[in-house]
């Protein structure tokens, strides 16, 4: 690993941990970079995972009083149905090759930067005609879980938007039991990946360090920098993103 390499990987790891303090969307920056490291999809994909993973664990000891059931859904339900579901998703990505999961990560990367830009404005206007039962969102979280141990980019989001067809709670208190069913997801993924010896531990110490110090940035400037110019950040991001994988793949 090159000192440019190394650079490059600390810078984006801060860059992802200050953006999932305010706004979400860390691993848009933590797995492009890992790949233009020169690692594998897969490794790219588990590698990030581990390297974002302590952020999560932090986030969620802070906002640890304020967990709460949503809806008629009982919180140690959903969080068992994340949990298998990441699970499932993480083994699945164990066992896709690299060359399929080449293919398959600007598709990936077009959805989250789909679900990124609209997921809550889908989520309010669905919210205006319809509501879904406490047993239609436990089927969605598992669905949710499966792609959060998968792949994961804008689970969160989605989770905010499918949680709010529930009934009338807040998104801000939403929010703390987003994160920790994001953090359960990515927890039992991160074993799967270090039990199968998917992470490549010099790029991931590297970007964790970066994620660790962005992560307490972010929680600084959070208070200054507007939601709105967050998103904007992350939306420019995850655009180039995808257009430059889809060049790479197709082009």
């Amino acid at each position: 690993m090159t000192l440019a390499t190394l650079a490059m990987l600390v810078a984006a790891g801060f860059a992802a941990g200050a953006m999932n303090a305010i706004a979400g969307g860390g691993s848009f920056f933590s797995f492009p970079a890992l790949i233009f490291a020169g690692l594998p999809s897969v490794a790219a994909n588990a590698s990030s995972t581990v390297a974002l993973f302590p952020g999560a664990v932090s986030s969620a000891w802070i906002y640890r009083h304020d967990f709460a059931d949503i809806g008629g859904v009982k919180l140690w339900q959903l969080l068992t149905i994340s949990v298998i579901g990441g699970l499932l998703g993480a083994i699945l990505l164990l066992v896709t090759p690299v060359s399929t999961f080449d293919a398959v990560v600007p598709w990936l990367l077009l959805f989250a930067t789909l679900a990124f830009a609209f997921g809550r404005d889908l989520g309010t206007t669905l919210r205006r005609h319809m509501r879904i039962g406490p047993p239609a969102l436990l089927a969605v979280q598992f669905v949710l879980g499966l792609y959060g141990g998968y792949f994961g980019g804008a689970v969160g989001i989605m989770m905010l938007a499918t949680w709010t067809l529930l009934g009338t709670e807040t998104l801000a208190r939403l929010n703390p039991a987003r994160i920790l069913m994001v953090g359960a997801t990515n927890a039992v993924a991160v074993l799967c990946f270090i039990a199968a010896g998917k992470v490549w531990w010099p790029e991931t110490l590297a970007m964790l360090a970066g994620a660790f110090l962005g992560g307490y940035a972010g929680a600084s400037l959070g208070r200054r920098l507007s939601a709105p110019v967050a998103r904007a950040i992350i939306l420019t991001v995850t655009v180039s993103m995808t257009v430059v994988f889809f060049w790479r793949r197709y082009g």
